[in-house]
């Protein structure tokens, strides 16, 4: 079973959303390697799965803001790691995402 298929099999529930962190560069443009403790952390992840939205007061769901595939900026702490064939992903709420990348 690959890594992608896995995925499919993960579903947010409500207002959950399943993100990957963009990891940080690694090395300069001129090939230097940067060191870890040195790296910035990374504040971006990209949007694999989302859940259905909340629920209001009369059981409709309301929809989440970001969509399978957006780029997003995320709080320096939280979410709850999930770990998929030795990749780690994180479980947010829609509102703890900060930001969306419009590029």
């Amino acid at each position: 079973m690959s890594v992608s298929t896995k995925l499919k099999n993960i579903v947010p529930l409500l207002d959950r959303v399943l993100v990957q962190r963009i990891k940080p560069e690694q090395k300069t443009s001129a090939g230097i390697y940067i060191p870890e403790k040195a790296q910035e952390a990374p504040n971006q992840g990209n949007v694999i799965a989302v859940g259905k939205g909340l629920l209001d007061k009369d059981g409709k769901h309301i929809p989440n803001q970001v969509s399978v595939g957006d780029k997003i900026i995320l709080p320096p702490y939280g979410g709850i790691p999930v770990k998929v064939s030795h990749e780690e992903y994180l479980l947010f709420r829609d509102s703890e995402i900060l930001a969306k990348v419009v590029e």
